[in-house]
């Protein structure tokens, strides 16, 4: 057997020692929780209640991890997963959670961050889930490493706990069943033709109204209601349409409960927000650093027969320079990437001021920490909606309306 990696610390655990515990929680990354002695252990697909036998292969400063090799007391929320690579493949945290209760999961997992991160005590609504737990994602980007002769090329994800070994993926049950059907023959394409690849490649899978696209170079068309949207195949657009609509919505609800008339859609990319919500109102205009989002929210608008939305390319340092709507009578939707806003961003925000804000954001963990800074420049938090954007996994998706405190 493998001795322990070098500089692995000893001082609570030796390498390999097997212990038992019972789960009391689920990190922030979908593992579960206990504690040995007092001491935190990590261990993944364990399920809160369950006691479990578990071999530590690490120890770091605060916690240990482990590895599950024995449920001793199941949960009776557990189930089988779906997927034959689950708990090899990282791409699913949750497949052996039952969905109701993967939805309050994560509804807690919201709760857990505003509790500890924010001053004020604030209810997160209970997590919207997908119509769909399986077969919901529109696009699917597995990859290979450098294909080398005598060693098999693997197509996947990456392995549970590898930085760089990826499982073998033949087929997906989160993905949607045309994208699973054309996934065989993308793989073959690669197959017997390693050599078109010298280092390796990330694929593309995106259905689409075209059908299931592999070129990211091509333009391709989404429909999410009664608009229709068309962007480049590999750029960035929300990828379970099954709760898209919802969640759109639910946006376009919370944007226009005041009766304000303007909306400036602040990371427009090809329009989704500034066209599905700002058709509600006199005014709107999507403001975007990449010139050439903006040109594709431009055709959209037009496609839409909305040419009343307005888009813009904005400087980076002057987001809000160009715009002329007055802030008391505007609301900004902003819906940033992971690491969420910087604060050359909040800062231009807060001195517009605008009378309403709705963040939209994939990690509450930046979210929650961005919310920090509102609550400071004077807006108050009116509502927190979690949508289960990503079934299976620890992912989710939550919405925070602010509203600026009247002076």
């Amino acid at each position: 057997m493998a001795g322990p990696p070098r500089g692995l610390p000893q001082e609570r655990f030796s390498y390999h020692q097997e212990i038992e515990l019972e789960i009391e929680n689920l990190s922030p990354l979908g593992q579960g929780v206990g504690r040995f002695d007092g001491w935190p252990v990590r261990v993944p697909f364990s399920l809160p209640g369950e006691r479990v036998r578990a071999r530590v292969y690490r120890n770091r400063a605060d916690y240990s991890d482990a590895d599950l090799m024995e449920v001793l007391r199941p949960s009776p929320h557990r189930v089988g997963p779906s997927c034959s690579l689950f708990g090899k493949c990282g791409g699913c945290q949750y497949q052996h959670l039952a969905y109701e209760r993967q939805l309050k999961r994560k509804t807690r997992q919201v709760q857990e961050l505003v509790d500890r991160e924010l001053k004020r005590p604030h209810r997160v609504e209970p997590a919207i889930g997908s119509p769909r737990p399986y077969g919901y994602r529109s696009k699917l980007t597995p990859h290979f490493h450098k294909p080398r002769r005598g060693r098999e090329l693997k197509i996947g994800f990456l392995q549970v706990g590898r930085r760089s070994r990826l499982v073998d993926v033949e087929q997906c049950p989160i993905a949607t069943e045309k994208i699973n059907a054309a996934l065989p023959e993308v793989r073959e394409s690669v197959l017997v033709n390693p050599g078109n690849y010298k280092n390796g490649a990330t694929l593309l899978l995106r259905e689409v109204e075209e059908g299931v696209v592999t070129d990211p170079r091509t333009i391709v068309t989404e429909a999410v209601g009664d608009l229709k949207f068309r962007f480049k195949a590999s750029e960035f657009f929300q990828n379970n349409p099954y709760l898209l609509p919802q969640l759109i919505e639910h946006v376009s609800q919370q944007a226009r409960a005041q009766g304000l008339r303007y909306l400036i859609d602040a990371y427009c990319g090809s329009g989704l927000f500034a066209l599905s919500v700002g058709r509600h109102f006199e005014g709107a205009v999507g403001v975007e650093i990449s010139e050439q989002a903006v040109g594709y929210a431009r055709n959209n608008a037009q496609l839409n027969g909305l040419e009343g939305c307005k888009f813009q390319v904005g400087d980076a340092a002057r987001i809000f320079h160009r715009v002329e709507f007055p802030s008391d009578d505007t609301v900004v939707v902003i819906d940033p990437p992971r690491k969420g806003c910087s604060p050359e961003f909040l800062e231009q925000l807060f001195a517009f001021g605008p009378a309403r804000v709705i963040y939209v954001s994939c990690q509450p963990t930046t979210q929650i920490r961005d919310l920090g800074a509102f609550q400071q420049s004077g807006y108050r938090i009116c509502r927190l909606q979690p949508f289960d954007l990503f079934p299976q996994t620890r992912h989710i998706e939550n919405i925070a309306t602010l509203q600026k405190i009247s002076v």
